[in-house]
């Protein structure tokens, strides 16, 4: 007897069906190129317009913007069938995920018809400027300005680890407008990457996994933005960030979710076939309980992300929920790829087997979107 395949309450046909259809994507344009696009440091610029003509990006934008007109929950459909397969490549999550809500939340009306038609055909690609080189999870000390001189502003400062760097076409910058004001001083401004003279990328940054995400360096020497691109209200941005930070998380722990199950299938199925004294790896009993255990906290996991989900989808879920889910999810994402790597010994170390892959991937998923030590502190904060 074997275990029914499991399916999340939040799934219906219509979200199974794009799934589906994102995995044969995904297949047949993504891990074929895996290992040029990991040399590369990015995937292929075409790829983006190839998902976009199929309708995988920004599918929770409503049609009347160029979106899919579904909810989060076909946005979370794409990103589990990729992490599913291994793949960090593609920085939809970004793109749709993140980017896309900051400008239907926030943008005027003018705003989302210019930008987000283009985004969900992958005109556009878009990424958001967060991090500094020295600031990360503390966003109220950003560096980067913006100062308003007439009918612009002039951004200045330095931005890394951003992913989709290297192909953005459009970067929603964190920048402090008022910088005497704090938190209260923080704006977010959208840099029209080709209108903007001084916007220069840097490296796109060799990491120790993720190695075909396009992850770069960004310098702003008096780029100048439009009056016109300041995203919702000057001063506000704060505040923007922190509201969807809550989404954010759930983004990396659907993902979490995902790529811990598949190191589970996949060591489940290696077990079975590989043999050591005489028989199969699985027929020992350390390897059966060992399995066993990763089983049970996926399972756990997984259950744990799917009611965030349903509360998310209702718009239930609140901020200390959604970092535990990231901080829960990522934990234990890290612990079962590391039990699953010991189960395949030295092939398991190898970069050509899946596992070790997802071994290096695995590790960033505890610092970005907010590193879990800070997720501790919000968690407690509630308390």
């Amino acid at each position: 007897m074997t275990t029914p395949v499991y399916r999340s309450a939040w799934v219906d046909d219509e979200v199974q069906a794009l799934h589906d259809m994102a995995t044969k994507f995904f297949e047949a344009e993504l891990l074929p190129h895996e290992e040029r696009f990991a040399a590369q440091k990015c995937v292929d610029r075409e790829f983006w317009n190839k998902a976009g003509r199929l309708g995988l990006l920004c599918a929770a934008i409503p049609e009347e913007y160029g979106g899919g007109g579904g909810t989060v929950a076909h946005d979370f459909a794409i990103f589990d069938a990729q992490y599913r397969l291994g793949d960090t490549a593609f920085g939809n999550m970004v793109h749709s995920g993140l980017v896309a809500h900051y400008l239907l939340a926030y943008g005027s009306e003018e705003q989302k018809r210019r930008w987000l038609p283009r985004m969900a055909s992958g005109e556009l690609v878009a990424a958001i400027a967060m991090t500094e080189p020295g600031t990360g999870s503390d966003l109220k000390a950003v560096r980067t300005t913006a100062v308003r001189e007439g009918d612009d502003y002039v951004i200045n400062g330095a931005k890394t680890f951003i992913t989709n760097g290297k192909h953005a076409d459009l970067v929603i910058v964190v920048a402090k407008t008022d910088p005497a004001a704090g938190a209260k001083g923080i704006s977010l401004l959208v840099v029209e990457v080709g209108e903007a003279t001084g916007y220069r990328v840097g490296r796109v940054l060799d990491k120790v996994g993720m190695k075909g995400q396009d992850t770069a360096e960004l310098f702003f020497g008096d780029v100048r933005v439009p009056v016109g691109n300041l995203l919702g209200s000057e001063g506000a941005g704060f505040g923007y960030l922190m509201k969807q930070l809550a989404h954010e998380r759930m983004v990396v722990a659907v993902c979490a979710a995902a790529a811990t199950e598949t190191a589970v299938a996949l060591t489940v199925a290696y077990t079975k076939e590989r043999k050591a004294f005489g028989a199969p790896l699985f027929e020992m009993q350390n390897t059966r309980f060992e399995l066993a255990e990763c089983a049970t906290l996926a399972r756990v996991s997984r259950v744990f992300i799917d009611n965030c989900v349903e509360r998310h989808l209702r718009g239930e879920l609140d901020g200390a929920a959604a970092s535990m889910a990231k901080a829960y999810s990522t934990d234990i994402q890290g612990q079962v790829v590391d039990r699953c790597v010991q189960l395949f010994g030295g092939y398991g170390y190898m970069l050509e087997y899946p596992i070790a892959r997802m071994y290096a991937d695995a590790r960033v998923q505890r610092i970005y979107a907010g590193a879990n030590e800070v997720m501790k502190e919000l968690i407690a904060r509630s308390l």
